[in-house]
């Protein structure tokens, strides 16, 4: 377990021994071996069977996840590929120009300190000290990390122990899963339920933490309740409210708060990001993750971070540098500049005006289907009900989906017959409720205007089938 192999030290980034190479003190003088040579002659291996090595258990009960199942098969159909939540469009001029510079430059090339360059911690120090309604120092209390998730896994080795249950509301972000039991976790699960009618559009706000269900949740093996807001997949945005009373059971039972806040910067009018570390008590409990992929656009630089108190930030750092040791440097660089001139730039603000716009262009072909849609507050997806969809009652499907959950073969026949491909989201849930998501499905709208019209055009197709 990577728990398990943390061991804290006083002095976890001591220099590096120019010795390393050799043996260590106690392994035995190579001239004592005694083996036996068998003559080559006498082997007869068979080349072509595999080896029959068996996995670790913490990985062997993974299923196929439905990214290996949905993104090849939308190439397979050429597809408009709305599923996953990467940008089909690049990061804004400035940012990739940041890029070019840094690579011309040796010491971006280089190592960095596990904590991440200095450029950037003091870059996120200044762009979030006002957000935090605090001084951020970037020495102490901001971590680099290779994306949010990697941020996450960190979190996770830094503090859970073998048997340490972690509460999650779900739908939830689905690498959560394997970034806990990797680690020896349980997670413990509570949905977020819609009050509101399904069978009309509603408000992303309209889905609901009951805060009794999530307390009966906790036990004396509670460690970490994680926070997901604004929310994927519902477009959640977490009232002042809603936090206070997750705050409240965080205090009351010693939780340790992940707040996973990679869409920060995407929040639509009128709502506004409420963060939870900044009420009365809780900026010492919380941990708070952000992701310069969601904020720029450059979701394959993997460059994220970690905001947090000191003593609350170093055990994940110490856990980050054995997995990783470092983000990349270029990027690093690349990304503080990206901060250093966002301001000036004008650019969150324009960037959540263009994600304005494409989440009305999408909403606005559901509207003329008459499929009800979760009008999502921030991040970049839609659910859609898509109840009202009739497959054909003969079509078939893989046998890979005879045991999913019937969003599967929905968004399947969505990608193979209309040329839109979406995202069952039962996948964000623990088994036992992925029914509650079965009459769903996950649109995402970080896409060209081109890409998005496109998939209107196609959807529009979906008309006969309709009931």
């Amino acid at each position: 377990m990577l728990a398990r192999l943390i061991k804290p030290s006083r002095f976890p980034f001591s220099s590096f021994s120019s010795s390393s190479s050799s043996l260590p003190s106690h392994f035995p003088n190579p001239i004592r071996f005694r083996h036996t040579v068998t003559p080559l002659t006498a082997v007869k291996p068979n080349m072509s069977a595999p080896a029959a090595i068996p996995p670790a258990e913490r990985v062997a009960h993974f299923e196929q996840d439905v990214w290996s199942i949905f993104t090849p098969l939308a190439l397979e159909c050429q597809a408009v590929n709305l599923g996953q939540g990467f940008m089909n469009f690049p990061p804004p001029d400035f940012v990739i120009e940041a890029a070019r510079e840094a690579l011309l430059h040796n010491e971006c090339n280089q190592y960095s300190h596990p904590k991440g360059r200095p450029r950037l911690r003091n870059a996120l120090a200044k762009s979030y000290s006002p957000l935090f309604n605090r001084q951020l120092d970037p020495e102490t209390e901001i971590v680099v990390t290779a994306g949010a998730n990697e941020g996450i896994l960190s979190i996770f080795a830094g503090y859970l122990d073998q048997g340490s249950e972690v509460i999650l509301m779900e739908p939830f972000f689905d690498q959560y899963i394997s970034n806990i039991t990797m680690n020896g976790g349980v997670p413990v699960y509570c949905p977020i339920r819609p009050v509101g009618d399904v069978s009309k559009d509603m408000s992303a706000s309209e889905w609901k933490i009951d805060i009794k269900e999530l307390e009966s949740k906790i036990t004396p093996r509670s460690k970490i309740i994680v926070l997901n807001t604004p929310h994927n997949p519902i477009g959640k945005v977490f009232s002042r409210e809603e936090l206070e009373e997750i705050g409240a059971l965080a205090i009351k039972h010693n939780l340790l708060i992940i707040s996973d806040e990679v869409y920060d910067r995407l929040y639509f009018n009128p709502t506004t990001h409420e963060r939870i570390a900044n009420l009365d008590g809780l900026w010492e409990r919380t941990i708070t993750v952000g992701s310069g992929g969601k904020t720029f656009g450059t979701t394959g630089w993997r460059v994220g971070w970690l905001i947090g108190p000191k003593n609350l930030v170093e055990p994940a750092l110490a856990a980050h540098t054995r997995i990783v040791f470092c983000v990349n440097s270029p990027l690093q660089e690349a990304t503080a500049i990206g901060f250093e001139q966002a301001d000036e730039r004008k650019f969150f603000g324009s960037q959540i005006h263009a994600y304005e716009h494409k989440r009305e262009k999408l909403l606005s072909v559901f509207r003329e289907l008459g499929l009800p849609c979760t009008v999502p507050e921030g991040s970049y997806f839609i659910l859609v009900n898509t109840n009202r969809i009739q497959v054909p009652e003969d079509y078939l499907f893989p046998d890979l989906l005879k045991s999913r959950p019937k969003d599967f073969r929905t968004c399947y026949w969505l990608t193979k017959e209309i040329g839109v491909c979406a995202i069952p989201p039962s996948e964000f849930y623990s088994k036992p409720n992925r029914t509650l998501a079965e009459d769903f499905a996950r649109f995402a709208f970080c896409k060209t205007d081109e890409t998005l019209d496109a998939a209107v055009e196609r959807l529009l197709k979906l008309k006969p089938f309709i009931k």
